[in-house]
């Protein structure tokens, strides 16, 4: 069974435009990213998921069910972080964990506590009284917590420092581990890299591809930043196989190489060469060529 079915999904806002035949399947036990920058339809395609949204057209479907009309015996095993959360302000993290636990059924309390550990939540504290970062925390522990066969993550390390991060991409490799699935909808294209087996680049409302990572990191352009003494003449590295100049910016020259090195190296042995960072293609590189329209995914 797929985890999440989308057939021609779309959503219009009246004259304005949401997601247009969204057609994609995740597989069970995957890291999926969804990648797009904001107003791109990734937030609408996550309502669309749950049922918050009803489409235009098209269908979807979620752990076999229909989000509609099985929405109660979904969303006890679904865990959610969405785009923009919102808390009760009056209730501790522990209180609002408990609340939602409550309704999924019962969790054991060193769950929680687990979690906040490795989180490093504060659960003792009224809502109102905690930073972006810390409601953030007390989101994933309510999505985490009874372990859902489904995560739905829209920005989900959106205010949390580096380690915290680290500490959540860490949960939800340990997720897949265990045979469940994760939809991980960002614009961190790092991030996505690190945990994600597929992704998929939405683009104004349209799908522009979905691939494995390996594949993707293997189609793009690798990236040769030069800083030189004296910049070399325009032109310079025209016909050199495999290279493409990209860019000048006062005496550093970026270069796209699709291929061996050693042709550029020879070619830049003719000027002084003061600094050289080589880029290996990810998946960032797939993303800006994409949106700047240079020559698609590739």
């Amino acid at each position: 069974m797929d985890a999440i079915a989308a057939d021609r999904l779309t959503k219009l806002y009246g004259t304005d435009r949401g997601v247009t035949e969204l057609t994609f399947v995740v597989d069970e036990g995957e890291v999926f990213g969804y990648l797009g920058p904001n107003g791109a339809g990734k937030t609408t395609t996550i309502r669309l998921l749950l049922d918050l949204v009803r489409p235009t057209s098209g269908s979807v479907r979620v752990l076999g069910l229909d989000p509609r009309r099985d929405s109660v015996a979904l969303r006890s095993r679904l865990g959610v972080v969405p785009g923009d959360l919102r808390l009760y302000e009056r209730l501790t993290g522990r209180e609002i964990v408990r609340y939602f636990s409550a309704l999924r059924g019962a969790v054991p309390g060193l769950e929680v506590d687990a979690l906040a550990e490795r989180l490093d939540a504060d659960l003792d504290r009224p809502v109102r009284s905690l930073s972006k970062g810390s409601r953030q925390k007390i989101g994933l522990i309510q999505a985490l917590v009874h372990r859902p066969e489904l995560l739905i993550l829209d920005e989900p390390t959106s205010g949390l420092d580096p380690l915290v991060q680290e500490q959540v991409l860490d949960l939800l490799r340990e997720a897949v581990a265990e045979g469940r699935t994760v939809f991980l909808s960002s614009h961190a294209l790092s991030e996505v890299q690190r945990v994600a087996d597929r992704v998929a680049i939405i683009r104004d409302g349209r799908l522009e591809l979905v691939e494995d990572v390996e594949s993707l990191r293997a189609r793009a352009l690798g990236r040769v930043v030069v800083s030189f003494a004296q910049l070399p003449p325009a032109g310079a590295f025209d016909g050199i196989p495999g290279v493409r100049e990209t860019g000048r910016h006062g005496t550093v020259v970026t270069l796209a190489l699709d291929g061996p090195a050693d042709p550029l190296v020879k070619a830049l042995a003719r000027y002084e060469v003061v600094g050289l960072d080589s880029h290996e293609a990810d998946l960032e590189d797939v993303f800006l060529a994409l949106y700047r329209g240079a020559g698609g995914a590739g």
